[in-house]
């Protein structure tokens, strides 16, 4: 939980993911088309990606992946990052976390 915690808060943003996910594929882009450059952590190509996908499951992220962190704050999985895109709040989010400067 520690590591998935300390991973969480490198950048403004970072996106737990593995790279055979549909939905991790989409919220990434998601990102990316908002401008926003987040730091990926590939569950399925690091030695301790089960670990981790455990420590997100604790956290409520479920499906475990992918889940995403802005300011250093677990904000949810996909349908929560959707749902903040889709009312408006996650650019506030993006900004108020150093992520998008406009």
């Amino acid at each position: 939980m520690d590591r998935i915690a300390n991973l969480g808060s490198q950048k403004a943003v970072v996106i737990f993911s593995k790279s055979s996910c549909y939905m991790s594929h989409a919220i990434k882009r998601l990102f990316y088309e908002q401008g926003v450059s987040p730091m990926i952590h590939e569950l399925d190509q690091d030695s301790r990606g089960k670990e981790m996908e455990y420590a997100l499951m604790r956290l409520g992220c479920s499906p475990a992946v992918p889940a995403v962190f802005i300011g250093g704050k677990f904000v949810g999985s996909a349908t929560t990052v959707m749902t903040l895109h889709v009312n408006g709040s996650l650019k506030k989010l993006l900004k108020d976390a150093g992520a998008l400067w406009l």
